[in-house]
């Protein structure tokens, strides 16, 4: 696993392995970051549900001026913060999502771009995109990636992708 574009372009990532998680291939995340760099540069970034911290890292790389990276597992965050090493502007947070989503209510903290991609086995994603609605935590696009799901969004669809069995849906608040 490696960063795909950008200033980290090329920069190995630990976590393919952690147990519990499913990395993003890069063939999709390319075509994912593709859709929507016009709108990286500058932006504060959730990746909830992070991971390795793929996603945010490459929004990191590509111009976002800061990101929050939120996993419950104790590894994934161990492993997201060696995947930061040398890297500006990553905040790790050890939350529950809902946790996560409350904190950042109550501390007024709102995001351009949100990743969300849960474990699918979880069926987490509505009830994250609830919780999201109701604080009113996006600023502009909402980018999910599912297995054969039904997504229950307030928001626009402006682009969705099919690679295999996983499905990416970019919404618009």
């Amino acid at each position: 696993m490696r960063v795909i574009s950008g200033k980290y372009k090329g920069r190995q990532l630990l976590g393919f392995d952690i147990d519990g998680t499913r990395p993003t291939m890069d063939r999709v995340k390319e075509s994912m970051l593709a859709s929507i760099q016009n709108e990286i540069k500058d932006a504060t970034i959730l990746d909830l549900f992070a991971g390795s911290g793929s996603l945010g890292i490459e929004a990191l790389s590509n111009g976002a001026s800061k990101c929050y990276f939120v996993d419950k597992n104790k590894i994934a965050i161990n492993t997201i913060n060696k995947n930061l090493t040398g890297m500006e502007n990553g905040v790790v947070i050890n939350k529950d999502y809902k946790d996560a989503l409350k904190y950042f209510k109550d501390n007024k903290i709102k995001f351009d771009i949100i990743f969300l991609d849960p474990p699918y086995k979880d069926n987490l994603l509505n009830d994250a995109i609830r919780l999201i609605e109701e604080y009113d935590l996006l600023n502009n696009l909402l980018v999910c990636e599912v297995e054969n799901y039904d997504i229950v969004v307030n928001y626009k669809l402006i682009k969705n992708k099919k690679y295999g069995s996983k499905e990416v849906f970019i919404y618009k608040k």
